[in-house]
């Protein structure tokens, strides 16, 4: 089993339990996530199975979208509404406060991310060193805010939807919101939305996964490899290239031809850079671009599967 499930994520699993609950219910070790969410988090986690898994780092760096509940007036040792409290103040700030600070909030920006957090510095996880009472210090990361749109506002809580760069933590951005409005502020609730091209409409609980694997249909659900770069033209090689191709083998562009083009004559002038290959049968190879200053075709992202189609 090879591709990509869009899994609803529901309160009380970490995204390690949602791998290992679908290890289960897949009967399959080779499966990796690809954007942790909190336990007390809901929302799209597009999980790789088997050879997709190649694309984890791909499909971790896409932009993603949240609807948060941002708590005023409490601060939290994990900026979330689950931390020990470390200060409650009064929250006296207006709507057009807000507004006024989120202004400041969008575009590019650093971020420190927070001790609890899975980020690893010199090979330990924050959240490790955290939990040890240790706090240290942290270089910032660059991240991007597209959206801070405010959906409501009744003190002392506001809902916002924020779409931003991978490796933005919301937590992290609604303790800063808190600390800018001179109250504090920490999460209260996050849904993610969006991860990339996933959405959380057709996302997937994993009972109802579990029921698509007890029918045999999961494939149904299951998104091929080769979608994810649909985008990019389709080659074959010829049928004399297709052991090579199928071990990795740089191939020359005169044994390349259209997906749909039957003849072996092709003129090969203005291939492109990229494209997705496959071998003479349609088994899909992986996407494949143009070594610079020589005709051939190297591959970029190997992820041959001997049965899998186009």
């Amino acid at each position: 089993m090879n591709g990509v499930l869009n899994v609803r994520k529901e309160p009380g699993y970490t995204s390690h339990d949602v791998v290992a609950r679908l290890r289960g219910i897949l009967h399959q070790k080779k499966i990796g996530h690809t954007g942790t969410l909190d336990p007390d988090a809901v929302g799209v986690l597009p999980v790789c199975i088997g050879r997709a898994t190649k694309l984890v780092e791909t499909l971790s760096g896409g932009g993603k979208t949240y609807e948060t509940t941002l708590l005023l007036g409490l601060e939290t040792d994990t900026q979330d509404i689950s931390g020990t409290v470390l200060s409650q103040r009064d929250v006296h700030c207006t709507e057009d406060d807000l507004r006024r600070v989120l202004e400041d909030f969008r575009g590019e920006q650093d971020q420190i991310p927070p001790m609890y957090s899975a980020k690893k510095v010199n090979g330990k996880r924050l959240y490790t060193l955290a939990r040890e009472g240790k706090t240290i210090s942290r270089a910032p990361a660059r991240i991007r805010i597209d959206e801070l749109e405010l959906l409501s506002f009744a003190l002392p809580r506001a809902k916002l939807r924020i779409t931003c760069s991978g490796g933005t933590y919301i937590r992290t951005l609604c303790n800063d919101i808190g600390n800018a409005l001179g109250c504090g502020g920490c999460m209260e609730e996050l849904v993610r939305t969006r991860s990339g091209q996933f959405r959380l409409e057709e996302a997937h609980s994993l009972g109802e996964i579990e029921q698509y694997a007890k029918e045999g249909r999961v494939e149904e659900i299951l998104l091929p490899v080769a979608w994810f770069f649909r985008e990019l033209p389709l080659f074959r090689t010829l049928p004399d290239l297709d052991a090579p191709a199928r071990c990795g083998n740089q191939i020359p562009e005169e044994k390349l031809v259209p997906a749909e083009k039957k003849d072996v004559a092709y003129d090969v002038t203005g291939l492109p850079q990229r494209m997705r290959l496959c071998d003479s049968g349609g088994s899909f190879l992986g996407i494949y671009e143009k070594e610079e200053g020589k005709r051939r075709y190297r591959p970029a992202l190997f992820l041959y599967e001997g049965n899998e189609q186009n």
